[in-house]
């Protein structure tokens, strides 16, 4: 560095003042601001820092001042940990524009550093505007096929990206609807009397026209999918095949058998097929906020649901043997009948611990019924242990998405406005 007047330099980063030797810029930790000592002229400092006050030999940094400071401490001690109420990919950041690393961080905000960028970057992936991935790589502006497929791809996967999404997503739900009053009423046994026909025959055209509209969804939204192994592997659109299939299954089971009703085996799967339609209603998940974060939530939390099912497992096998043991195989002169076996018992103990409580069975001997009252506030105790992890997790989902779909419904507004 030669230029600037004094032995030593200042840096204001956001604000905050520090003041250095000349020396220590050499061998700085931050590899911008060891940069700033091989600057030969003005116009390498510019490149380095935002402004400079040649008088006072002072660099100026519009920098996020306490991340600084934390990164500072590393600098000093050797330790670097975020900023409390800081978001962990802001700091990142700042870490970045420093010259540091992820890997600089200690061992605990590495991991939460990894969960984060783990759980946006799917998110990112998708909020990415159309095209930009492509201006990244290579310069330019991508086709106009291309841009077209994202447009039609943003239209059937983001029902707030536009006009014509919301329009898409809306004829959908009414499908969805009607599909769902006409799966209920079929059920009635006044639907499925001899005089009702021809209510029948029109409950079948429209589920039929219900399914073809499902179909052609899926259809379509799988030729404009960027990638068809990721698409098919999504448990939205894999809730779609679900819901269409059996229909076509059960068609075609139709078609073989006939009515035919000496096969019973072959009725029951009509049955049983046409009843899994009722996977529809999950459908709606791609369209409402509560039911994503719902499933958002279960798929972060499954540590703690497997940990709430393992406790429940753990006191089921050990109250459900106590009870059988107090209520029928001590023979104290009254035996419980209803506690014959452990695994007759293991109902009794899963209906108490959730409080449900439906009274089919009960125990009748002085220590049973104490064991039932430790059962049922052990059953409290440890279904409310991962409950505030859940909770937790739900709300930052449930922010999430609603990041993600006020950032669509902006597009959305300016769409309209233009």
């Amino acid at each position: 560095m030669n230029f600037g007047r004094g032995p030593s330099v200042v840096l204001n980063v956001g604000g905050t003042r520090y003041s250095f030797s000349r020396e220590v810029l050499k061998d700085f930790p931050l590899r911008r601001v060891s940069r700033l000592h091989g600057c030969r002229s003005e116009q390498d400092v510019l490149e380095v820092c935002d402004d400079y006050d040649r008088e006072r030999n002072e660099f100026f940094f519009d920098r996020h001042a306490e991340a600084f400071g934390f990164i500072m401490l590393y600098v000093r001690h050797g330790h670097l940990r975020f900023v409390p109420h800081m978001c962990e990919l802001s700091f990142y950041n700042e870490l970045v524009y420093w010259g540091l690393e992820g890997s600089h961080l200690d061992y605990c905000c590495q991991r939460r550093l990894d969960e984060r960028m783990s759980e946006t970057r799917g998110y990112y992936a998708a909020a990415e505007p159309p095209g930009e991935a492509a201006a990244e790589g290579r310069g330019r502006r991508a086709p106009e096929r291309g841009r077209w497929l994202e447009r039609m791809r943003r239209t059937f996967e983001e029902p707030t990206s536009s006009v014509a999404a919301q329009v898409l997503a809306t004829v959908s739900i009414l499908f969805v609807i009607v599909s769902m009053v006409v799966l209920c009423a079929s059920t009635l046994p006044e639907w499925r009397a001899p005089e009702n026909r021809s209510v029948e025959e029109q409950s079948r055209i429209i589920e039929a026209i219900c399914i073809g509209w499902f179909t052609a969804e899926c259809i379509v939204r799988f030729i404009v999918s960027k990638n068809k192994c990721e698409f098919v592997r999504r448990p939205l659109n894999i809730i779609d095949l679900l819901a269409i299939t059996p229909y076509y299954i059960s068609v075609l089971m139709t078609v073989f058998t006939g009515e035919n009703s000496q096969l019973q085996r072959a009725g029951v799967t009509l049955r049983v097929l046409r009843m899994m339609r009722i996977f529809w209603v999950i459908k709606l998940a791609r369209h409402f906020i509560g039911l994503q974060t719902l499933g958002l939530t279960l798929k972060r939390c499954y540590r703690e649901m497997v940990m709430l099912l393992v406790f429940i497992c753990v006191a089921m096998a050990i109250f459900s043997a106590l009870s059988q043991l107090l209520e029928n195989g001590l023979d104290l002169g009254t035996k419980n009948k209803d506690y014959a076996s452990i695994p007759a018992a293991c109902w009794w103990v899963i209906i108490s611990m959730t409080t449900v409580g439906y009274g089919d069975m009960c125990p009748i001997t002085v220590p049973g019924r104490i064991l039932g009252g430790i059962c049922v506030v052990s059953g409290i105790v440890l279904l409310a242990l991962p409950i505030t992890f859940i909770y937790h997790s739900f709300v930052q989902c449930y922010h999430e998405l609603k990041f993600r779909s006020a950032r669509y419904s902006r597009s959305l507004s300016a769409e309209f406005l233009n």
